[in-house]
């Protein structure tokens, strides 16, 4: 088992690192805009930087970052938020820049191993962690393990057809989980009925310009009251329980995890999840089970990325 590990959260806006040990505790950390837009070679020498800026020796290093990749090969075969990253070898990469061990895995199964080494699934040994953001993503931990599945591919919740007919994914596909109720999801609903004529308090906190719509914004409007703004939290709740309801009945966990940026709007999201769950599952499935938000916050990558390294190294 290693000591200390340098982990790295690779997003599409920020590149985040720090120097963790294996109690979880984030001895030193940085961060860099990502600036994606200019493609791997520049966000790959970032990701060097932030990697120097942090180690203190021959720490592993262990990145958390967005698929579809293969965490064996250490390969990022694409990631809809970084331009021009097909099949690009970074642990590799890394490796020679560094000459340590490198390692690299799906950001969201990364946060559900987080959560179960060190936030809210501490001994419990069958979980789901979902992360609602820009996209939804996911990661299951099943008999204490990590499911990864045959390419390394496995827990793409996101990606649950729910309406087959349903609005398009950034992905390809029609009604996915992600098209439904992530937070590009719940933007998008609301510009379509403020473009259907809708009166909402939205209209003011974007000073009519519906370019600034966010699921934050409304989520603000939510809270003050605004009748349509909940209908559309109480609309992705309800695609969210629905997903999870299927994920019950497939995988009998004892705790479910949301977390990501729209998971922050608490009870407007959580009040229609749990319910849709009550009414959509078996009540055998139901029992000691718990839906909660995430214990790690931001830093659910980064302590992921520790947590896989600290396990398999």
């Amino acid at each position: 088992m290693k000591d200390n590990v340098v982990a790295v959260d690779l997003g599409g806006t920020h590149i985040r690192s720090a120097l963790i040990n294996e109690k979880g505790e984030i001895l030193a950390r940085t961060e860099r805009e990502t600036l994606a837009q200019e493609g791997p070679e520049p966000v790959i020498g970032r990701i060097e930087a932030c990697i120097r800026d942090v180690a203190r020796g021959t720490e592993p290093i262990s990145i958390a970052a967005p698929g579809p990749l293969n965490p064996w090969k250490g390969i990022i075969h694409q990631a809809p938020n970084l331009p021009g990253w097909r099949d690009v070898p970074l642990a590799d990469i890394l490796h020679r820049a560094f000459k340590v061990p490198v390692y690299l895995n799906n950001d969201a199964n990364l946060a559900a191993l987080g959560e179960h080494r060190f936030g809210a699934g501490q001994g419990i040994n069958d979980l789901i962690y979902l992360t609602i953001s820009t996209g939804i993503g996911g990661g299951i931990i099943s008999q204490g393990e990590l499911l990864l599945g045959t390419k390394g591919l496995a827990a793409e919740i996101g990606h649950m057809i729910l309406e087959p007919e349903g609005p398009p994914c950034g992905c390809g596909g029609r009604g996915h989980l992600e098209s439904l109720a992530s937070g590009t999801a719940i933007a998008r609903r609301a510009v379509e009925e403020m473009e259907k004529g809708a009166e909402t308090s939205i209209t003011r906190l974007v000073e009519g310009e519906l370019s600034k719509v966010t699921a934050k914004v409304v989520a603000q409007a939510a809270q003050e009251g605004d009748p349509l703004a909940n209908s559309i939290f109480k609309e992705a709740g309800f695609y969210i329980g629905l997903g999870i309801a299927n994920l019950l009945h497939i995988l009998n966990p004892q705790l479910v995890i949301l977390g990501g940026g729209v998971s922050k709007a608490g009870d407007l999201l959580f009040d229609p999840v749990r319910a849709t769950v009550k009414a959509r599952t078996m009540l055998s499935y139901q029992e000691g089970l718990q839906i909660v938000p995430t214990a790690l916050g931001g830093d659910v990558g980064l302590l992921g990325a520790a947590a896989f390294v600290l396990k398999t190294g």
